[in-house]
């Protein structure tokens, strides 16, 4: 049986670009090359390319192709790992549907909706045992009341963009005084800011995939953070972040997590592999809901392949699945 063609789509148009190049590298370096023929795409505003020794090659977009030495290479497959837009927002995810071409992620409309944090918290909303933090969202345009914000939230407070990644633009402050330049910090990056509550207690992420047909529930990771909150800094500066795989967790604990992200795949209708973002409260152990996302890093250290480790299954193998399962 020959190998497929992997589309290994890669970059994108946000500052997750980096993280994006790292990801598409481990995922290249363990696909199986007797089953597996990886392309990497890069993709940007400008141009989606492919690099190789004797320099670069533009996709047709208009079949998804490229064509090296003469002969046109048309793809089985799209592993998309951009995060952010256009590969975390559906937008590509609406483009390989129209051209025929499979791929490992949620579809365009849950990965359009679970990309908006406010639209993803309503959905999960009454899931048995699932806990949100009290928020508020803006617009860019609208009018910005900080007295209003301080006397309907209690302080501290996250400011986040609602459509982002990597913590990306993200705050977290502790009087209204503070808020203006958080604010603007954020709508740097979305036009849609959150502003949410801090919730006092250990922050998990768990991966879970569906694996032979199977839902299938990874260990949680717990993230003990030496910084104030788990920013991009602490997720890719080495030393400043604590990630214990498995966490630390009683199995009542691990049972409730499982019923939770179960009931949170099947309620936004996700495909193959999410990681869910959550916090467990200090002195009442309920389960709050962060976020999902729906395209997670995947570099040699990210947490899903260290939640897969964990598992003792070696990640080439469950980059595999992954495919195996959407063809």
């Amino acid at each position: 049986m020959s190998a497929k063609n992997i589309a290994l789509l890669a970059g994108g148009y946000t500052g997750e670009y980096e993280v994006s190049i790292n990801s598409a590298k481990n995922i290249a370096a363990n696909l199986d090359p007797e089953k597996y023929t990886v392309y990497t795409i890069l993709v940007d505003k400008n141009r989606w390319l492919h690099e190789t020794a004797n320099g670069t090659v533009d996709v047709d977009k208009n079949d998804f192709s490229i064509t090296l030495n003469g002969s046109k290479i048309r793809f089985d497959f799209a592993f998309i790992t951009i995060h952010g837009t256009p590969g975390e927002d559906g937008k590509m995810q609406g483009y390989l549907d129209m051209i025929g071409v499979p791929y490992n992620t949620c579809d365009a409309t849950t990965s359009a909706i679970s990309m908006n944090k406010a639209y993803t918290k309503t959905l999960v909303h009454g899931i048995h045992g699932l806990n949100t933090a009290r928020s508020i969202k803006l617009f860019k345009n609208d009018a910005h009341d900080v007295a209003t914000i301080a006397a309907t939230l209690k302080f501290p407070l996250f400011i986040k963009p609602n459509n982002g990644g990597s913590s990306v633009g993200m705050s977290k402050v502790y009087n209204a005084a503070a808020l203006p330049a958080a604010l603007e910090k954020a709508f740097h990056e979305d036009d849609q800011i959150l502003i949410e509550e801090f919730i006092q207690g250990r922050e998990f992420s768990i991966g879970i995939a569906r694996l032979n047909g199977k839902v299938t529930v990874l260990p949680a990771t717990e993230i003990i953070s030496s910084k104030d909150f788990f920013d991009y800094e602490a997720k890719y500066t080495p030393g400043v972040t604590n990630e214990v795989t498995p966490a630390d967790l009683t199995a009542e604990q691990n049972e409730l997590v499982a019923n939770i992200v179960k009931d949170v795949y099947s309620r936004l209708n996700c495909r193959g592999m999410v990681r869910i973002d959550f916090i467990i409260q200090e002195g009442t152990g309920d389960f709050y809901f962060i976020e999902v996302n729906t395209t997670p890093g995947q570099s040699a250290n990210s947490l899903i392949p260290q939640q897969v480790r964990a598992i003792g299954m070696k990640v080439g193998d469950f980059y595999g699945m992954l495919i195996e399962g959407a063809l």
